[in-house]
């Protein structure tokens, strides 16, 4: 007999991959139980014993992406940690590699645009916060500015990564961010 366990990480892989889909072609408001779990070829008993509606659905993948994102900041917010920053930006592209599907559902025109800004605007502010440790002498606004930039420059890295269909390795992608937050320009020579 299958492990119980595993029949659920399988049955939630497909239910989370019928959502993305739909979350591509129509907003969640849109998207039904029924054609949800039809797409998933799942029956509908399934679907509920895991899920109370779509809406929970979504709000329990994206807590967990959330958590695995955090994780992956861990690095970077504590200093029990002496990281590199191109191996810290790595593990925050490897997470988002993994959840590829929901930033792309995410980051689409019926994506959940509170829970990106959510999970941008937390992670920028504990950042900010543990960035204090590593330049003392810079001040609030000079560090807010500077993750304001950088996080939208990540964002739109992500986004044209997701778009070509993710042909780069996480590694690589977070290695050229790395250079151009430290070199700017002379990311180009």
């Amino acid at each position: 007999m299958k492990n119980p366990g595993h029949r659920v990480q399988a049955t939630k892989r497909l239910l989370r991959e019928a959502l993305t889909s739909l979350l591509a072609e129509k907003p969640l408001r849109s998207i039904t139980v029924k054609e949800l779990c039809e797409r998933a070829q799942i029956n509908r008993g399934t679907f509920y014993a895991h899920y109370a509606d779509v809406y929970d659905m979504l709000d329990q993948i994206e807590a967990d992406m959330e958590a695995d994102f955090y994780a992956a900041l861990e690095p970077v917010l504590s200093s029990a940690y002496d990281l590199t920053p191109p191996t810290a930006t790595a593990k925050v592209f490897q997470c988002l590699e993994m959840n590829a599907d929901l930033c792309r559902a995410t980051l689409g025109p019926h994506g959940d645009r509170e829970f990106t800004t959510r999970v941008i605007e937390t992670a920028k502010k504990r950042c900010e916060e543990s960035c204090v440790r590593f330049f003392p002498n810079a001040d609030k606004l000079q560090i807010e500015t500077y993750f304001t930039f950088i996080t939208g420059g990540c964002i739109a890295l992500m986004e044209r990564w997701l778009k070509d269909g993710m042909k780069e390795s996480s590694e690589m992608l977070a290695a050229a961010a790395e250079q151009i937050m430290e070199k700017g320009l002379g990311f180009l020579q």
